[in-house]
């Protein structure tokens, strides 16, 4: 192997081991996911659709991505005969990109949770593609409860007449009631979407409610509660599936990537399994405990606590800004993201709180004693309560206590 490569990856290893991962969005995948992920089908080109590709070669490339989306619905306990899934998107991005382009007109009005009070850029930000090919309505969260107001929803997509309403985030600790928004598409004549990538691992365990008796579509990235390689499914309805999968193919992307879509199927396998249910209850188990002893602590959390699998901590409450506290943390061992919190005065460069989750370490074993523990550890390096080179090494003791699962 490249010796340079072979030191850097082994540097990677030894981080990942050494440290806290609290970062919401990222996890560690099995062993044979990683062995999918690493296959001979790196080296094999399919562009198309099985039994409709334009390459030869491919009869196996067929069987491994239906599958995968064999596996994707059964997981989702959804009927061929209804639904349809795309096993080919790279990533949550396009993915959702592909969406708006199947059924956006273009300067259409996609409705969607503002990116500073925990929505996601591809939800209509103007920053993003999907801000400047289409026209984004925001919604927020309420000033007070810091919780998403369906009235206030209601009377805005009714006004707003969206084509499509985005019922999804990445940095929203409470669930979202997808009846509600269901409720309001149908009021307001819009397709719902539901882009559940954070969370798409709890709906399969049952431990959030599910978007799919409600929804039009449904996307989802793969390696964050779903533990598997980093990479996006979309779910749609029968009468919306030919024109998203145009999208994704020809309109967005050329060959798929058949190594990340074999690594899928591994970790849609997994998900199924009564061990992968037993984790992700305990997922939420240890937001609510880390949750609880920052409260306890001293710390605001933002609306209240938790119902999923994060945590925003309001940290400029305490003289300090999420960029500082996170250079702080990580100098210690302990991984976290600096992120807005709802009606941020500070730039997102630099907002005034942390995103922190507790999928990752859960994969290694932690339960709520140490997530009591690590809320201590938090505790004592943004106050400066311990020595840092004490809180450090007892950060490292900790974390080779729960070893990677690769």
């Amino acid at each position: 192997m490249d010796k340079e490569i072979s030191k850097l990856i082994n540097k990677e290893l030894a981080r990942q081991n050494g440290t806290i991962n609290l970062i919401a969005s990222e996890n560690y995948p099995s062993k044979e996911v990683l062995e999918a992920l690493g296959s001979v089908f790196t080296s094999k080109y399919a562009e198309g659709y099985p039994g409709r590709r334009y390459y030869a070669g491919n009869s196996i490339s067929d069987e491994i991505e239906e599958l995968a989306k064999k596996r994707a619905l059964k997981l989702y306990n959804l009927q061929p005969a209804n639904w349809s899934v795309n096993v080919q998107p790279y990533s949550g991005s396009p993915a959702n990109l592909a969406v708006y382009f199947a059924l956006v007109p273009p300067g259409g009005k996609i409705m969607g949770l503002r990116l500073d009070m925990g929505g996601h850029l591809t939800h209509g930000h103007r920053v993003s593609a999907t801000g400047k090919l289409w026209t984004q309505v925001p919604y927020g969260v309420d000033s007070k409860t810091e919780k998403i107001d369906y009235e206030a929803l209601l009377k805005m997509a009714k006004r707003e007449r969206p084509n499509i309403i985005v019922a999804g985030f990445t940095a929203y600790p409470r669930k979202i009631n997808f009846q509600k928004f269901g409720e309001i598409a149908s009021s307001a004549g819009a397709l719902l979407m539901a882009d559940v990538a954070h969370i798409a691992g709890l709906i399969a365990a049952g431990v959030h409610p599910s978007p799919f008796p409600y929804a039009d579509v449904v996307t989802t990235t793969t390696h964050k509660t779903l533990r598997g390689p980093r990479a996006a499914l979309i779910f749609s309805k029968k009468k919306w599936s030919e024109a998203i999968d145009k999208a994704v193919f020809p309109g967005l992307q050329g060959g798929p990537h058949l190594n990340q879509i074999a690594a899928t199927a591994v970790a849609l396998k997994e998900a199924k399994s009564a061990d992968f249910k037993k984790y992700a209850r305990q997922i939420l188990r240890n937001a609510k405990a880390l949750a609880a002893e920052l409260k306890r602590l001293g710390w605001r959390i933002v609306s209240g606590g938790t119902e999923n699998h994060l945590i925003l901590v309001d940290v400029a409450r305490r003289g300090l800004s999420g960029k500082s506290a996170s250079d702080l943390l990580e100098g210690a061992g302990i991984i976290v993201n600096k992120n807005t919190i709802p009606y941020d005065k500070r730039l997102p460069t630099d907002p005034s709180g942390l995103r922190i989750g507790t999928p990752a370490m859960t994969t290694r074993g932690m339960k709520e004693r140490e997530m009591i523990k690590i809320a201590e550890l938090i505790d004592a390096v943004l106050l400066n309560k311990k020595p840092f080179a004490e809180i450090r090494k007892e950060v490292l003791e900790l974390s080779k206590k729960f070893p990677l699962p690769y």
